[in-house]
């Protein structure tokens, strides 16, 4: 391998590496189709798409530039007409008449992953799985390949199961949150309850908190579900199995070798591949010897990744 094309792909790792945003994957493991939403916030740029079809088993994988925010959801019950496209959603509906949500958000009640991704190397990611808005299905965050706490989140209970019968909705398809369904302040921290002094977890909120501790379950909920990871990757799971649902630090580290990463946020690409030690000892019979400026490139790069991935 041509010692001048390695130094530069090195450079060019480390530069994606830092700056490259999360891609995020979207898993459908419930046995029926879910219509996953997406709506960026303001001033975040839209991604490959706003709405669109997944079947149980399908996956669809999306890429976020630094700064991007905005939040995912999965819409229920959905007909949608094969010819014209336009139909509606029974849980999760974004008003938009079609498969793709073109701006619209979810109408609640819907359990919501929100994202605010980083702005390059070194910033922190933040991420939530909010049922402020009510739950609709099983949702959980996993992250990969960051640096930091970097926990999974999310609410991997059947909620609809346990729905007070006040904020259920007909057909057990969805639970509703307190503020949706009294439209109070108390419930809502709106008006003279607007603080996080005076709102407090109500008996409803506290039914979402006890089944699914790591998720928003009121607007000032944050101190527990809020979560952060520096450089990572996402999957988002739709109908995960309740043991899925633990941090990161906890998983197995994945296999290593060219392209694998580590919750720790090294970079094996560089460190675990077997041409690495052949730079240095030219023990490869058909290697060649690399220039001191590459090993010192090399040796810049590999700092940096440990010190600020």
């Amino acid at each position: 391998m041509d010692c001048f094309c390695i130094h530069i792909a090195l450079i060019w790792v480390f530069i994606f590496k830092g700056a490259s945003g999360a891609t995020f994957t979207l898993i459908n493991k419930c046995d029926y189709t879910v219509w996953p939403g997406i709506l960026a916030n303001a001033g975040s740029s839209g991604l490959d798409s706003t709405g669109f079809q997944l079947q149980p088993g399908g996956s669809r994988i999306f890429h976020a530039p630094p700064n991007w925010s905005g939040r995912f959801w999965g819409r229920t019950g959905c007909n949608f007409d094969p010819n014209t496209q336009q139909g509606s959603c029974t849980t999760g509906d974004c008003g938009s008449n079609q498969v793709e949500c073109n701006g619209g958000g979810a109408s609640p009640p819907a359990t919501l992953a929100e994202f605010t991704v980083g702005s390059g190397s070194g910033t922190q990611d933040f991420y939530d799985v909010s049922l402020v808005d009510g739950y609709n299905l099983p949702l959980i965050v996993e992250p990969s390949g960051g640096s930091g706490t970097c926990g999974s989140t999310g609410c991997a209970a059947d909620l609809n199961q346990r729905c007070p019968n006040e904020l259920r909705v007909a057909d057990r398809a969805a639970c509703r949150s307190a503020c949706e369904a009294f439209r109070s302040p108390e419930y809502c921290c709106s008006g003279a309850y607007g603080s996080p002094a005076t709102c407090k977890p109500s008996i409803y909120s506290q039914v979402f908190k006890s089944a699914c501790p790591k998720s928003y379950s009121y607007a000032y909920d944050d101190a527990t579900s809020t979560f952060t990871c520096t450089g990572a990757d996402y999957t988002i799971t739709f109908c995960p199995s309740t043991t899925s649902q633990k941090s990161a630090r906890d998983s197995p580290p994945p296999p290593t070798g060219i392209g694998s990463e580590t919750g720790t946020g090294e970079m094996p690409l560089i460190v675990n591949s077997p041409w690495f030690p052949n730079f240095f000892t030219g023990l490869s019979s058909n290697s060649h010897s690399c220039p001191l400026p590459f090993i010192v490139t090399l040796t810049v790069l590999i700092f940096f990744s440990l010190q600020y991935s």
